[in-house]
């Protein structure tokens, strides 16, 4: 690889931390951060889930941890960011990918599940923005946070209607940092990945939901949880993605652009 590339993805003593790490989806985002030269925490409930992807990281020579979290409380957050920053003294990427799905239909939906799915798609997001985007304000140095978005946030989908709704404040919220925290170098983008196999959408993925899918994919195909990890990187990288922000940056294989 060329010193020029090299450098412009490098992240090379950068501190990442990424939210639903312990996932297929925010796991290749993570190896790929950490491939890049980044110190990566991986956040979420499970330490067996969290320590196969951190052999996988370490196998390739990058270097990861796992913190306990829960995306919902608050002083889960804040117990994170005084972790990382005790034993890091800074944060310079933040990925916010933890959430979850629901095929019930509208008219069936509870209240308790409405909220449920508001507060982890959506106040979790809004929390550690809060908490993250404040100390990178006061460190001064900048960063780039990252809220992975979904397709159904931009073009509304049958079978997913709170999920759909609550990634679109996701999108909402993400341009509204970005606009807001633009003067202290702080990016804010919505990485938007188009149908990717993963814990929160199979089960609403049965044989006639996802023929339609492949009639509407160009490239016909799923895509793969590693073919998130080159967009990550450029809106991750200071030099590639410096004047990238309030993007909603769709990996999809064509999905987007397809109507008949």
């Amino acid at each position: 690889m060329s010193s020029y590339i090299e450098n412009l993805f490098s992240l090379k003593g950068q501190v990442a931390v990424v939210s639903g790490g312990t996932g297929e989806l925010c796991g290749a985002m993570a190896e790929g951060l950490a491939g890049a030269g980044a110190f990566v925490y991986l956040l979420g409930r499970s330490e067996e889930k969290a320590k196969a992807k951190i052999e996988r990281i370490e196998s390739l020579g990058g270097k990861s941890a796992f913190l306990p979290f829960e995306a919902t409380d608050r002083d889960s957050v804040q117990s994170v960011l005084d972790t990382v920053l005790s034993q890091q003294g800074k944060v310079d990427i933040l990925i916010n990918g933890a959430g979850g799905n629901s095929a019930t239909p509208y008219l069936e939906i509870s209240d308790e599940e409405f909220r449920s799915i508001v507060e982890l798609n959506v106040r979790s997001v809004f929390v550690a923005c809060q908490a993250f985007g404040k100390k990178m304000i006061d460190l001064g140095q900048g960063g780039s946070i990252i809220n992975v978005g979904s397709m159904s946030g931009l073009i509304p989908l049958s079978r997913v209607f709170t999920y759909s709704l609550t990634k679109a404040a996701v999108h909402n919220l993400s341009k509204n940092l970005a606009r807001e925290w633009a003067p202290h170098n702080i990016r804010v983008n919505t990485l938007v990945p188009g149908f990717f196999p993963a814990e929160q959408n199979r089960k609403v993925l049965t044989p006639d939901r996802v023929e339609k899918i492949m009639g509407h994919t160009p490239m016909g195909r799923f895509g793969n949880a590693e073919e998130l990890a080159g967009a990550t990187l450029l809106l991750a990288s200071k030099n590639a993605g410096s004047f990238i922000t309030g993007e909603e940056l769709v990996v999809d294989g064509g999905y987007a652009s397809m109507t008949i």
